[in-house]
Parts: structure tokens; sequence; C-alpha cells
């Protein structure tokens, strides 16, 4: 496989079956971290194995600044070849302490062992110990007996085991066929089947990030799709939030994961499967981003060459969250900046959205095209989703929702048009809006045919109902209450580990996002040999012949390729947006080292054909 190739090993699910004890991860170093007033971060008890750095590092990254307005946090971080997790607790404590106690116990794990190291399999002893230590922090005995309980014995595995991101028990589910045999690849086009992604009888673990995933897409909305476009492009994304920071954006990284079933479609300059995660980070890992902007230069300048096949993570992008708002302002350590909104804004008279710009500040919004996607993922989520488990709640709302139900099952998994439920509150800020050529096309369809516009309308219904079809979305997942300030807002439902183990809704979500990907790819991968084939044809025709026509590329990848806009929406994008476009053309130059051009929409009405050309906004 691609992935293989590129060096990156296998990796599992983490699904322990409930009939058998979790298996920990052993953990290379324990320690003790607290706030004392004189001396700053302080160390008060460690235990490591040879070689494993903790002075100076684990103190800064294990206590984000901001951390002193919250009573509890997990953090979440790597260093070097360790993922680290720390447990944080904030207590009341006399004058002469500034009336706060502030500690935190925390591990390192070999990355040898997933992402996170499965660190999140601790959390719950780690909250255990550090609240145990915050009246007393004597009390090291119970740090000795955790450290000879867990510390590593022996080698590491060799690959990374027991992951979410890409299970190998995935089964795959063929979405369509390419017309025709592809140029030089064998395997058949799928997309991961969500029904699949959970066996009978196995779990997710109780801290598993993936967890926040409904939260995730609550918080972001229809900007959660640009956001994993350039998750996608491999894109260097830091995230500024507050405290607490125990919500990793890890999930992103899952999300943007480039399938299995498609990596061997890829060039052998692509991009890695992943989206490398830092995690928490601070101003002392500015010499780390500096680093890696160095090294992603380095490998820019020598790309096409053979130096560049088998592309490391390193140079290739990340994804980050910082508490230290002064790393916004090193604006060229990324090419996208996420700014949180504030906790109290959640209960602000109007939705506030998280901000999602540019180094420059352009900002970046979701297209119409997102906006219409999200409300039928919000659909196909909410419509699994139980009612309230209040008797009077449930009778008031029972007739509307068999109704609802009735249309659901009739109308698949697509979204009924004009539902009140999926009205979005507060979205024209981070929506494009729409383009002169957009506003145009749809008024001479109203006046040309109006029956062309309705069938388009229901073939992106039918597109959007693909990608959640199959999804085995618990029908017993909990609803979150609805937000005061917008009736019309449905949750797409939150839950801890132990109201559904199974976390069907999260492997629906992955599964979701990874389709997506899917359609993006295969779509160019079949546009790619279509040319390779007609350029084939072509020189066959004409061996002698110099072409001239412009469309070989200065490079020796191949010819450019053209991209209908059909094919756009064939990839679910937005005819009309010029960001969707340019996403085309950076996709096919990473994932392919082709040239695209993005040709105009093709009207046929009254038996005229005509171009409508999409213009920049």
């Amino acid at each position: 496989m691609a992935a293989i190739r590129r060096g990156q090993g296998p990796l599992n699910l983490d699904l322990p079956s409930p009939h058998t004890n979790p298996d920990f991860p052993p953990i290379s170093a324990l320690f003790l971290i607290y706030f004392d007033i004189k001396a700053g971060y302080t160390i008060g008890w460690k235990r490591s194995l040879p070689g494993v750095e903790l002075e100076g590092v684990v103190e800064y990254k294990s206590l984000p600044s901001g951390l002193h307005t919250v009573k509890e946090d997990l953090i979440y971080f790597v260093h070097d070849n360790h993922a680290g997790l720390s447990a944080f607790i904030n207590a009341p404590a006399d004058e002469e302490s500034r009336n706060a106690r502030m500690m935190a116990v925390g591990i390192m794990v070999p990355l040898s062992y997933g992402r996170l190291g499965r660190s999140w399999k601790h959390a719950e002893k780690l909250k255990e110990l550090a609240g145990i230590l915050i009246h007393n922090t004597t009390q090291t005995e119970v740090l000795e007996h955790f450290w000879e309980e867990n510390k590593t014995r022996g080698a590491t595995p060799s690959i990374e085991t027991e992951s979410i991101e890409s299970p190998t028990s995935i089964q795959f589910k063929p979405i369509r066929n390419a017309p025709g045999k592809a140029k030089g690849h064998s395997r058949n086009r799928s997309a991961s089947d969500g029904a699949a992604l959970l066996p009978p009888g196995q779990h997710l673990s109780a801290y598993h990030p993936a967890w926040s995933l409904p939260n995730l897409l609550e918080t972001f909305g229809p900007l959660i799709f640009p956001i994993h476009r350039a998750a996608l492009l491999r894109k260097r994304i830091l995230i500024t939030a507050h405290a607490p920071v125990q919500e990793t954006l890890y999930d992103i990284s899952v999300l943007s994961n480039i399938p299995l079933a498609v990596s061997d479609l890829l060039a052998s300059t692509a991009p890695p499967q992943r989206l490398r995660p830092l995690f928490s980070i601070g101003v002392h890992d500015i010499p780390l981003l500096e680093e890696d902007l160095r090294i992603a230069k380095a490998a820019a300048a020598t790309l096409g060459s053979e130096i560049s096949e088998g592309r490391d993570e390193t140079g290739c992008g990340w994804i980050a969250c910082t508490t230290d708002s002064i790393l916004a302002m090193k604006s060229k350590l990324y090419d996208v900046l996420i700014t949180m909104p504030p906790q109290y804004s959640e209960n602000a008279a109007e939705k506030v959205w998280p901000k999602v710009e540019s180094p420059q500040g352009i900002e970046m919004r979701a297209t119409q095209r997102d906006l219409r996607r999200y409300k039928a993922l919000r659909w196909g989520l909410s419509r699994h989703v139980s009612p309230s488990s209040s008797p009077s709640a449930r009778r008031g709302s029972t007739e509307g929702q068999e109704s609802e139900t009735r249309r659901a099952s009739s109308s698949g998994t697509s979204a009924p048009a004009h539902n009140p439920m999926l009205d979005l509150p507060d979205t024209d800020d981070i929506i494009e809006p729409l383009s002169w050529a957009a506003l145009a096309y749809s008024g001479f369809m109203w006046w040309a045919s109006a029956g062309e516009q309705r069938v388009h309308s229901e073939e992106e219904s039918e597109a959007d109902a693909a990608l959640l079809s199959g999804l085995a979305i618990s029908p017993t997942t909990p609803q979150t209450p609805m937000r005061p300030r917008s009736q019309s807002t449905v949750s797409l439902g939150t839950k801890t580990a132990g109201e559904d183990g199974n976390a069907k809704q999260e492997m629906a979500i992955i599964a979701y996002f990874h389709r997506l990907t899917t359609q993006v790819l295969t779509t160019l991968s079949d546009i790619v040999d279509a040319t390779d084939s007609d350029d084939e044809r072509e020189d066959d025709l004409q061996p002698l012949q110099s072409r001239g026509d412009g469309s070989q590329d200065d490079d020796h990848n191949g010819p450019a390729v053209y991209i209908s806009s059909t094919d756009v929406e064939r990839m679910g994008l937005d005819i009309w947006s010029s960001t969707d476009h340019q996403f085309i053309e950076d996709v096919a130059q990473e994932y392919f080292g082709r040239r695209a051009h993005i040709e105009g929409r093709n009207v046929d009405a009254s038996g005229v054909s005509k171009q409508t050309r999409v213009q920049s906004q």
C-alpha cells in the first residue's frame, strides 16, 4: 500500500473487548508538577526511563497559560517520540498560596503506541492521583506504586497499534465504479462503510478524544468543511483557545486521514496519510514550529525529485491548540488561524462562531454547498437522536416527531425541504454570499427550465444521502438540552462513554468525512487516468508531431487535467466558489502532481448550448 511505501504502519481500532481488562500502555515517565508562588512551575516528583527528557519540557507543556481559570483539565501534548497527558486540578487554598493550589500529574507514553500513545486509558487514574495529591503532596507513595505497576518493560512495538484513526477491520462499500479500467490501478474504488466501524461487543475507551466529535460539529457548524479541506491539503493549522483544553482538536486530524482504500491511487510524492497533531503547544514550542517551517521549505524546493518521495510528516503540516495568544502573532509559522470564541459566548443572544482566517487576516468561509451539506448531515444525525426523557416533553412533541419520522423513512437520509429544524442561526458571517454568476444562472434556469433546476436539486440531495447511507448511527443517542437562545437549533448529540460505549455516532462521523475525502480523490484519479489514456492515444496517432497546445505541464508528471462543472459536483464541491476551485487545483497538484484547469458550467436550454464562467467573488 502507498501508506506503507511512505513509511506508515497499519493502524487498528482502539476498541478493547468489554469481556477483557483494558490493555493499558506502559509509560516512559511519570511526574508531579505544582505551581510555586516564588519559583513558578516546579517538578515536585518524577520518574522516567533513561533518555526521556523531563526538565524544562513537561512543566510548560502540562500547564499551558490560562489554566488558573478552570478547576480541572486534561492536557495532551507531544515531545520528541513521546505523547504526554497530564491531569490538572485547581483547589482553594490559604492566602499564602494566593487562595489557590494548582498541580498536575502526568505521564509520557511512546508514540509507537499511537498518536496519543493510547494515553487516554490512564486518564481516569491520573485524575484520581491528582485528587489525592492536591490535598497532600507528600503522599508520593501512590506515585511510586503507579510507576512500578505501569512503567515500560522491554521493547516497545515497532508499529502503531490500537488507534481509531484508520481501522484495518473496516469493510469497504463501493459508492461507484469507474467508467472503464483505470490506468495503472487495480484496486476497486471504495469508501469506508460506517456499519463495520464498531464490531459487535466492542467499545470505545472512556476518555478517548473521539467522544468530542459531535461537539466539534456543533461548535464549527458549516465551517468544519473548509477546515477539513485545509487539513486535507496538510496546512499548518493553529487554534487559539481559552482553557480548558481537554477537548483536543485531534479529531480534525482523524477526519482528514486518507482512507487506505484510496491511498494507492495517489502519486508517490503525495503528502502523508495523516495530518500531524501537535496538541497543546505554547511559546516554548516556537523553535519546533520554526524547524518544521525550515523543513517544509526545503521539501518544497526538492518537490518532484526522488528526494521528495516518501514525504515524512515533519514539514508536511500540523494542527495544534494554544492558549498563548502571542503565537497568533507569528504569522509565518502557520497557514490557517482558528480563533475559538470564549466559553461565556455560549449564552450570547447571537451565535458566536469560531473565526477562521489566513495569516494575512483574510477570513475563510464555508460555501453555499457546505451549508446545504451541513444541514443534510445534521438531519442524518439528529433524526437518530432520541427525544428528551421528560414525559411532558415526549407528549408535547410525539405527534410532530411521528410525522417527521414517517417522512424520514420515506426519503432515506436526505433532509426534507424547508424543515425548520435545520435552520441555522446567524450564518451570514461564515458563509460565502451567492456570486453574481450563481445568481444569474439561477435566474436563467428559472426562466428557461425550472424542471432542470429541480432535477439538479434532487441529484444533490441524493448525493448527500449517499454519503450517509449505511452508517450505523445509534438510535439511542441521548439529546443534549436545546440552547435557550435558539429553539430551532438541533443538537447533534453529546454523550459520555458510560451512556453509549459503542460510539456509533462518532464512528459514523469519521466514516462520513472519509467518504468525502474518497469522493474527491477517486474523482480526480479517474480524470487523471482518462487524461493519460487520451494522451497516449494521441501520441500513438501522431508520434512525430509536437503537441504545442499548452496542455503539457512544465514538469514530467504528465499533461494538465481539465475539470468540468459536473466533475466538481461529483466531488461534492461548489461549482460557483473560487475557493473550492483553488482547492481542487491544490489537491490535483499535491496528490497527483498535475495542474488542473476548472471549466465553466455548461447549460443546455431550448437546444442552445451556453457556458457560464465562474467569476471570483
